[in-house]
């Protein structure tokens, strides 16, 4: 080797020692609340706050937040392996759910706010003092963000919101919401413009705040939000008036990298339990893991997960490099959400009957990990998305 490949070869080991560190001190924090945490606060639909005060006092929340804000200042690459194991320890998405609301929708402030916003929030949010919600689906619109119909009207040097917000995340407990609204009506040839960021107080005056009764993910509550009313200052605008859409897309291509190996943490935890469980079943007198029909489908599993993490871990790479990553991250986000669900799928089938029994918790992470399928984007949406912009195919919709 040259001295410049040498150095090169050294740099980049050194770089994997530092990230196995980091993922291996995740891991180690959210192995301190076993299955019974998660089993109980999934039964009783109670909020994991232990959970996230834990990762809280040790910095966590504030991973991509900037050292002159009291944060980490670490990139992508470092906040997806740090979510991978919290889903591999077996919290699922009740404790991936709890730490990513704290790091991924402050991005647009982090990004787009003032100084004297990111001053004033992002110290609090990266010590894990301020809960946020996140206020952009609404129930008549679906997946075209353009027909929202949310209204802000500026009355004096202050605006009003009415409207109303589904799958709201958080609400329960949130301080503060980050809230999409229309702020002039929608144009047909620019129909994503109009649309304004606000950092509002989640007032109960001024908000009702429903809770959904949902299928998994019930440690950690989504809601409907009722606005009537609420009033915002200017300076709680995110950026600059009528772009707030643009500013959501920011965060787009990490968050999708993130949910897909956030699944590939859960279907890791599912695979253990189930590879355990295989090795020690024995019938008619030897373990059900030496049987073909079920060894296969688990190191088919193995295969899929691994390859959705490796595509997660180069987009992420990709981000943080600051080149394009739009399809490598929506390719994550697939691979991602259809292979964790694949081995959650797996394990259920290996456990047999077993798999419904909740102390074996595997029903807990088939639940959670479904989800994944379905939101932030559908799958149907992704393949959209790769048939258009990667194919070069007409768009579809």
């Amino acid at each position: 080797m040259t001295d410049a490949a040498d150095a090169a070869h050294a740099a980049n080991a050194a770089r994997n020692r530092e990230l196995d560190e980091i993922g291996e001190a995740a891991r180690a924090l959210a192995d301190r609340f076993p299955l019974s945490y998660w089993r109980e606060h999934d039964r009783d639909e109670k909020y994991p706050w232990e959970f996230v005060n834990a990762f809280a006092q040790a910095g966590w929340m504030g991973i991509l937040v900037p050292e002159e804000y009291g944060g980490m200042g670490l990139g992508l690459t470092e906040a997806a392996l740090m979510l991978r194991e919290i889903g591999a320890s077996g919290a699922g998405m009740s404790g991936a759910s709890a730490v990513h609301f704290y790091v991924f929708p402050p991005q647009p402030i982090l990004r787009h706010g003032s100084e004297a916003m990111k001053k004033r929030y992002l110290p609090e949010l990266a010590r894990g003092e301020t809960l946020m919600a996140f206020g952009v689906t609404e129930p008549t619109s679906g997946v075209d963000t353009s027909r929202i119909r949310t209204r802000a009207d500026r009355k004096g040097d202050r605006w009003v919101i009415n409207g109303q917000k589904v799958w709201t995340t958080n609400a329960q407990n949130a301080k503060k919401i980050l809230l999409l609204a229309r702020t002039s009506a929608r144009d047909e040839k620019r129909p994503l413009d109009g649309m304004t960021l606000f950092f509002a107080d989640l007032d109960r005056k001024r908000c009702d705040v429903r809770v959904i009764d949902k299928l998994g993910r019930a440690a950690v509550d989504s809601n409907e939000v009722f606005i009537d009313d609420l009033e915002v200052a200017d300076e709680d605008v995110v950026g600059e008036v009528g772009k707030g859409f643009r500013y959501l897309l920011d965060g787009l291509n990490p968050e999708r990298i993130v949910v897909g190996i956030e699944a590939v943490g859960i279907g890791r935890a599912a695979l253990r339990l189930a590879v355990e469980y295989a090795n020690s079943r024995i019938i008619f007198d030897r373990p059900i893991g030496q049987n073909q029909a079920v060894a296969h489908p688990l190191a088919e599993c193995w295969m899929r997960l691994t390859a959705a993490e490796t595509i997660a871990l180069k987009g992420a790479a990709l981000y943080d490099a600051r080149l394009p990553c739009g399809a490598e991250a929506n390719t994550a986000k697939f691979l991602g959400a259809d292979a964790g669900f694949a081995a959650c799928d797996a394990a259920m089938q290996t456990h047999g009957g077993f798999a419904y029994a909740k102390e074996y918790h595997i029903e807990r992470l088939w639940r959670e990990v479904r989800l994944l399928r379905l939101a932030p984007i559908s799958q149907e949406m992704v393949c959209n998305y790769i048939s258009n912009k990667v194919l070069g195919l007409p768009k579809s919709y």
